[in-house]
C-alpha cells in the first residue's frame, strides 16, 4: 500500500507541476515513474512522508530549476542528495534491496542496454565499469591492504547498483551526447567518487554525490553569454551544490547491511 501511495502521489505531483509550468505543454507523463522507482529502490527511509518530500523536490527542480528549458540534475539523483542533506539520520542509501542474483542482474542488463542503444548512451555503462575498476584498484585497493578486488567487483552484482549505472547515470538530459565527451564525463565522475573513497572510506553515497556535482558541468555551453540574471542563477546553484556535498560528506558514516 505504501508503494502504491507513493506511485500515485508522484503522478499527481508531476502533473500538478506540468499544469503550473508555462514552459511545457500539459500532457500525461510517465517519466516521473522512473524517478520514483529509482528513489524507492535506492533509499530506505523510516517515514512515508520522507519519500514524498524528496520525490517532490526532485520533480520540482526538473520543472522549475531550469536554464534554457533544461534542468541541471537527474530527478532521482537530486532526490537522493536531498534525502542525505535533510534526513541523513533517517534516510539511508542502500544497494542491496534486490539482492545479487545473477539472473536478475542479467535481466536488468539486457533491458537497460536495449534502451541505451536507442538514446545513444550504450557506451556509458562500459566506460563506467572500466574506469571504476581501474581507478578503484590503483587509488584505493593498491594503498589499502585490508581491501580485496573481490569486494570491488562484487558491488556490480547488486541489481540496485546496476540501476544506478544503466538508468540514473545515462539520463540523456544530463549526460553528453558525443562519445568523446562521454569519456571525459565518466572519467571525472568516477575519479571524484574514487578519491572520496580513498580519503573517507567507501560509502555508497560517493557515486551519487559525484554524479550530482559533475552533471552540473555537462551542458557547459548553456553558461556562455548568459544574462546577469542567468549568471547569478548558475553561480548560486554551483555554490549550493558544493555546500550541500561538503555538509553530507562530513556527517558520520553509517553502516547498513541487509541479510537474507
Amino acid at each position: 500500500m505504501d508503494i502504491v501511495f507513493i506511485l500515485l502521489f508522484t503522478l499527481f505531483v508531476e502533473h500538478l507541476f506540468l499544469y503550473f509550468n508555462a514552459s511545457r505543454p500539459f500532457y500525461f507523463s510517465y517519466s516521473s515513474l522512473t524517478t520514483v522507482v529509482g528513489v524507492m529502490v535506492l533509499v530506505y527511509a523510516n517515514s512515508l512522508w520522507i519519500y514524498c518530500f524528496i520525490i517532490a523536490l526532485g520533480l520540482a527542480q526538473k520543472h522549475f530549476l531550469t536554464l534554457n528549458a533544461k534542468h541541471f540534475f537527474n530527478p532521482s539523483n537530486f532526490a537522493l542528495i536531498m534525502a542525505l542533506f535533510f534526513f541523513y539520520e533517517d534516510a539511508h542509501l542502500i544497494t542491496g534491496q534486490f539482492g545479487d542474483e545473477p539472473l536478475f542482474s542479467m535481466t536488468v542488463f539486457v533491458l537497460a542496454l536495449s534502451i541505451l542503444v536507442r538514446v545513444g548512451r550504450a557506451l556509458i555503462p562500459f566506460l563506467f565499469l572500466f574506469f571504476y575498476l581501474a581507478l578503484q584498484y590503483f587509488l584505493v585497493l593498491y594503498f589499502d591492504p585490508s581491501m580485496t578486488f573481490q569486494q570491488i567487483y562484487h558491488r556490480f552484482y547488486s541489481a540496485s547498483f546496476m540501476l544506478f549505472i544503466y538508468f540514473m547515470l545515462t539520463d540523456p538530459l544530463v549526460t553528453p551526447g558525443q562519445w568523446q565527451e562521454q569519456i571525459i564525463f565518466i572519467f571525472f565522475m568516477v575519479l571524484i567518487a574514487t578519491l572520496l573513497d580513498s580519503f573517507y572510506g567507501f560509502r555508497v553515497q560517493h557515486l551519487f554525490m559525484s554524479l550530482f556535482f559533475v552533471s552540473f558541468f555537462v551542458h557547459y555551453q548553456r553558461y556562455k553569454n548568459l544574462s546577469p540574471r542567468g549568471l547569478k542563477l548558475v553561480v548560486t546553484i554551483l555554490f549550493s551544490v558544493i555546500v550541500s556535498l561538503v555538509y553530507i560528506e562530513h556527517q558520520a558514516p553509517y553502516y547498513f547491511e541487509m541479510n537474507g
